[in-house]
């Protein structure tokens, strides 16, 4: 992995069967990993443990039955959490359309979505979305597992993967048939611990770079991820990571397909930074707060009261 242009991608290759803890494989990739998002906030992983099978052709295989249900279908996927039900009919970004499943690795969860959309069920789509929330699930806990590492406050690893729920977001861009590039999704930071990301074969994925350029992500292999940082994991560890900004844009006839994976802090959980990570060159950035109120209150237009936000590029 190469950090010697602002303008290239970190690659970080996860699929080595001897990566243990405390292997120096492990290492070796710990310091990639946290060198990429203290610098970038993201890179791409390659990741061999979810089957091509099930990423690429069983999900965002799927994804194009899902979405040709009929508008008032999918308007049953509601939810009093702000981004997870159905999104979609947006004026401004009218390609963009979106279905959110809570708790997306329990089978109850999976299942209910289902039945909401298919009033006869439908085992197969659950059983693949499912299945794929718990493998994507378990290179995140990987992931966070280094970042604390790094860190060096491994010892909140349990309290912190406990207070995680998984939001599984699937998404899609409709071709707008010009040769135009259209915008699919505005520029936004996602408020998740982390964000792990797969597309079908059409890109469009932009992350913005700390000095205001846009790289074009395009996928380096059969295997690859997009790793995100969130908000989430940003306040907890008081400002040490960055946030990459991000939009989705469109060209072409062909639709766009994502699966995104969000680690969320669970509803009531108060993010609060560990005491190992404030001092004189740390000062405390964030008061104790949960992120759940933090995205109700933000999108009723009312800030919640802490001590410092993030400025972002809009």
């Amino acid at each position: 992995m190469s950090f010697e242009t602002p303008l290239e991608i970190p690659v970080v290759d996860f699929s080595s069967p001897d990566m243990n803890p405390g292997s120096s494989r492990w290492d070796s990739v710990k310091d990639q990993v946290w060198r990429a998002l203290e610098e970038y906030g993201w890179f791409e992983a390659l990741y061999d443990r979810v089957a091509v099978e099930l990423s690429r052709k069983t999900v965002l295989g799927s994804l194009e039955e899902l979405f040709e249900l009929p508008l008032e279908t999918k308007r049953r996927n509601v939810s009093k959490k702000p981004s997870h039900g159905y999104c979609g009919q947006f004026p401004g970004i009218p390609l963009f359309e979106s279905i959110g499943v809570d708790g997306a690795n329990i089978t109850q969860n999976v299942e209910s979505l289902t039945t909401t959309l298919w009033p006869q069920g439908n085992q197969r789509f659950s059983k693949k979305i499912q299945s794929y929330s718990e493998q994507v699930g378990e290179l995140d806990e990987i992931i966070r597992r280094m970042i604390l590492e790094s860190l060096g406050v491994e010892k909140y690893l349990d309290e912190h993967i406990n207070s995680t729920n998984y939001l599984l977001r699937v998404s899609k861009y409709k071709g707008p048939k010009t040769s135009a590039t259209k915008l699919g999704l505005n520029g936004h930071t996602d408020r998740s611990y982390v964000t792990i990301l797969c597309q079908n074969q059409i890109d469009g994925l932009e992350v913005q770079t700390k000095d205001g350029g846009w790289i074009t992500y395009k996928p380096s292999s059969p295997h690859s991820f997009v790793v995100m940082i969130g908000e989430s994991l940003y306040a907890w560890s008081n400002g040490r990571l960055h946030i990459p900004y991000h939009r989705v844009t469109v060209t072409g006839n062909e639709d766009r397909y994502s699966v995104a994976l969000f680690s969320m802090p669970k509803e009531g959980y108060i993010i609060r930074i560990p005491e190992e990570l404030v001092d004189e060159d740390h000062p405390l950035h964030f008061k104790p707060f949960d992120m759940a109120k933090y995205m109700g209150s933000t999108v009723l237009g009312q800030e919640p009261d802490l001590l410092y936000r993030p400025s972002y590029p809009y």
